[in-house]
């Protein structure tokens, strides 16, 4: 990967409170960047939960000191797996002890594309077809439809009538969202890494999406960018494989940073972002896409609070993927088969104020296995003494 270190942040970085993790040779770190380099704030932060999770986080990241690591420039430079110096810092997930979870079919667009791949089985070449008679089913534009209204109910009947009902309809225009867990925690990638899809996969495509960080209490607390890699075939030969399809090693990356909620930076900034999505492969294809968070179908908090409250708590908070409106068609192998990922593919994920998530895509059995898990960050934590101790 050859992106430039100022082309992964955001257009107004100077002014943003940007925190993440990084890799040092004694372990992961959270650390902030201030004025192009990063500052280790583990003293005071012994994991990206314990920042989150403070009362007012914006406030106490500023006010937290911490030890310079060196610039962002040269740590982005050392984060390539191919290249990476492991005595030397890298750049990691921004998140550790949260839980992931996803909220699916959030877009009329990718709604409809899910019930392409449900009657499709599986099969990219039947795509075309079948999208071409629901679109003519549903005899109109979605894109301003209210999940649970009563005109969405009345859609619900027609298509019933027409023999169109899926359940991919019931989430994407009913009263409940489709909340699913995405990965384990600690298993997400940062802006770098390689990420995976299962060798066995013909059909796949990644999930550019802003992604929400709550803490325990339900405070939204931040954002950042996520790919929701979805194998499409292995989810539309039926839904109870999704977690086949979408829980795989290295199948969820975020970053490059979470921008903390300030003065400056907030929820309704989230609303009207726009996110594109480029696609580079070692074939010569390119494929370029953007959507707008104006488009989605339910609101952001909304979505938050389908996911937790009096109903499910999560005592470390959780980061939300908001769901994508890409569902490529574009032919790249054979015509009528539309778009899958080939190895070596490097995907873009980018929006004005929170950078740019740029990640190679590999076959899940190929990167290296993930071995670092909650027990390994509790151990490492307690021999550099970072836990069992008060904050100041």
């Amino acid at each position: 990967m050859t992106e430039d270190f100022q082309d992964i942040l955001p257009i107004d970085a100077a002014a943003a409170l940007l925190v993440g993790r990084v890799q040092l040779p004694e372990g992961p770190a959270v650390v902030a960047l201030r004025d192009g380099v990063l500052y280790d704030l583990s003293a005071r932060f012994a994991t990206m939960r314990e920042l989150t999770e403070s009362a007012e986080p914006a406030t106490a990241v500023r006010a937290a000191a911490g030890r310079a690591i060196g610039a962002f420039e040269d740590v982005w430079a050392n984060t390539a797996p191919d290249d990476r110096d492991t005595g030397r810092p890298w750049l990691l997930s921004p998140i550790d002890l949260q839980v992931v979870k996803a909220s699916g079919v959030t877009f009329p667009v990718s709604m409809l594309e899910r019930i392409i791949e449900e009657r499709a089985r599986g099969e990219a070449e039947d795509a075309s077809g079948i999208r071409e008679t629901i679109l003519g089913a549903l005899g109109g534009d979605v894109r301003d439809l209210v999940p649970g209204s009563a005109e969405a109910l009345r859609l619900k009947d027609v298509l019933i009538d027409a023999g169109l009902w899926s359940q991919y309809l019931e989430v994407g225009i009913g009263p409940d969202a489709e909340i699913f867990t995405k990965a384990p925690v600690l298993a997400t990638i940062g802006a770098g890494g390689d990420v995976g899809v299962l060798s066995e996969s013909q059909w796949n495509n990644p999930e550019p999406e802003v992604v929400l960080v709550v803490s325990s209490t339900g405070a939204i607390v931040g954002a950042t960018l996520g790919n929701d890699v979805n194998l499409r075939d292995i989810e539309g030969r039926s839904a109870l494989l999704l977690g086949r399809a979408k829980d795989n090693n290295a199948s969820a990356s975020l970053g490059p940073f979470i921008r903390l909620f300030d003065a400056g930076f907030g929820l309704d900034d989230v609303r009207t972002e726009t996110v594109t999505l480029s696609v580079r492969g070692l074939d010569g294809f390119r494929m370029e896409a953007s959507s707008h968070m104006e488009q989605i179908s339910r609101d952001p908090a909304d979505l938050v609070r389908q996911a937790s409250g009096a109903h499910h708590a999560y005592p470390d908070g959780f980061v939300l993927y908001l769901g994508t409106m890409f569902a490529p068609t574009d032919d790249r192998d054979e015509p009528g088969h539309g778009f899958t990922h080939h190895v070596g593919d490097v995907v873009r994920i980018a929006s004005p104020r929170l950078g740019a998530l740029v990640n190679r895509v590999r076959h899940s059995e190929q990167i290296a296995p993930w071995d670092f898990g909650i027990g390994a960050l509790i151990a490492n934590l307690a021999e550099r003494d970072l836990i069992g101790r008060k904050n100041a």
